[in-house]
C-alpha cells in the first residue's frame, strides 16, 4: 500500500513538472523585413521576477551579407523612446533580453520589430511592428 502511495505521488510530481514546464516555455517569435529576420522565442515574466518584463530569446539574422548594411532589434518599452539591439554585419547574432521598465514592477507593453540600417539618406527597411501587451 505504501508502494503504491509513493508511486501515485511520485508520478503525480513529474507530469506535473511536465506541464509546468511546457506552460513556462516561450512561445515562437518570426520577424521578417528583405535584409533581415530575427528567429526565436519571447515570453512574459512572472510579476514576482525581477525584472519583470518580456522575454526575448533568439537569433537576429544578416539576410543579406553583401548589401554592407547592418541589422537591428529596434525596442520600445511602454512611454520610453525607441532603444536599438545592434546585430553584426554578415553574421547571425544571439538575442537573450528581457526588455522591461525599471520604474514599475511590472512591465505592460513591449513594441519590437526588426530593421536593417541603409544609412543616414535612405529609410531602413523594418518588419512590421509586433505590440506585446501583457493580460
Amino acid at each position: 500500500m505504501r508502494k503504491l502511495a509513493t508511486a501515485t505521488v511520485a508520478a503525480g510530481l513529474f507530469f506535473g513538472g511536465v506541464g509546468a514546464a511546457a506552460a513556462d516555455s516561450g512561445r515562437e517569435l518570426l520577424m521578417r523585413a528583405p535584409g533581415v529576420a530575427f528567429v526565436g522565442t519571447y515570453q512574459w515574466q512572472s510579476p514576482t521576477k525581477v525584472p519583470s518584463g518580456l522575454h526575448v530569446k533568439g537569433e537576429l539574422r544578416d539576410e543579406s551579407v553583401n548589401d554592407g548594411h547592418n541589422v537591428y532589434l529596434r525596442v520600445r518599452v511602454e512611454g520610453y523612446p525607441w532603444g536599438h539591439l545592434t546585430g553584426t554585419q554578415k553574421k547571425h547574432v544571439k538575442v537573450d533580453k528581457v526588455f522591461y521598465d525599471g520604474a514599475v514592477l511590472k512591465t505592460k507593453q513591449v513594441r519590437i520589430h526588426a530593421c536593417v540600417d541603409r544609412g543616414s539618406f535612405r529609410p531602413d527597411y523594418c518588419s512590421p511592428e509586433r505590440l506585446f501587451s501583457r493580460d
